[in-house]
């Protein structure tokens, strides 16, 4: 039996990096990987960058890391609300601003995606690891997409499981011949009610392969304080508080 750790969307939230990592070392699980979005809307940009590159988990490139690393416009979205779209201007500005050169070249050398094979007696598994999406990181799947979707992908790779994050809401689909669709949901970012930390264990035998999504809670208001005083709006510490006041 084989079990790995996936996790994506940490946004800068080292609080809640921390207390996943200590989760699957308290689990003894060895490997583990990132989907990306390391950086934007916490102060922590830098340090969780270098816990990355420090513990060598391999880290695919996210919409944000992308956007940082290249000094891409950000191009308002029509499903943010006006004073989303102000805030989320000032807080890459400030990511564009904080991330050293030195993390932002090793944003820019991330792999697109990444795909995984074991093999556990007689039997492979194929998983493949993506932002959002094979061809683009600016997709948004959500669990209600028809199946098709879904199954599209997992023929395209050629893969019993995909693994997702992007719209920081978790979620697992399963499809004819033990195939898999997960989404992680978000470590420091979560849209979930309960906005706990996210992230999945998938365990494998010669027979199955099985995913969990795990969440567990972090020091949130803590975190939440810290964003406050750090320049970035007012308006992420309010999001993580899963307040309704959108303030700045």
């Amino acid at each position: 039996m084989i079990k790995i750790a996936i996790f994506s969307d940490v946004h800068g939230n080292l609080p809640a990096l921390e207390a996943v990592l200590e989760d699957i070392e308290q689990r003894g699980i060895q490997q583990k990987f990132c989907l990306g979005d390391l950086v934007d809307f916490a102060p922590w940009g830098n340090e969780v960058i270098e816990r990355i590159r420090n513990l060598n988990i391999p880290c695919i490139m996210g919409n944000h890391d992308e956007r940082i690393a290249f000094d891409f416009p950000v191009i308002p979205l029509s499903k943010h609300s006006e004073e989303e779209t102000n805030a989320r201007f000032i807080a890459i500005d400030h990511s564009k601003k904080s991330i050293t050169q030195d993390n932002k070249k090793y944003l820019a050398e991330l792999p697109f995606h990444l795909k995984l094979n074991y093999k556990i007696g007689r039997k492979h598994w194929n998983i493949q690891l993506v932002h959002s999406g094979l061809e683009s990181n600016e997709t948004y799947l959500y669990e209600s997409e028809n199946d098709e979707v879904f199954t599209d992908i997992l023929q395209q790779s050629q893969s019993d499981l995909v693994m997702m994050g992007h719209t920081h809401l978790s979620f697992k689909k399963r499809f004819d011949n033990d195939r898999w669709a997960v989404n992680c949901g978000s470590v420091g970012r979560s849209k979930e009610e309960n906005r706990l930390a996210s992230y999945v264990i998938i365990t494998m035998d010669e027979e199955k392969i099985i995913p969990e999504i795990v969440q567990i809670e972090y020091p949130l208001e803590e975190t939440a304080q810290q964003i406050e005083l750090s320049g970035i709006p007012k308006y992420y510490a309010s999001f993580l508080r899963n307040e309704k006041v959108s303030v700045f």
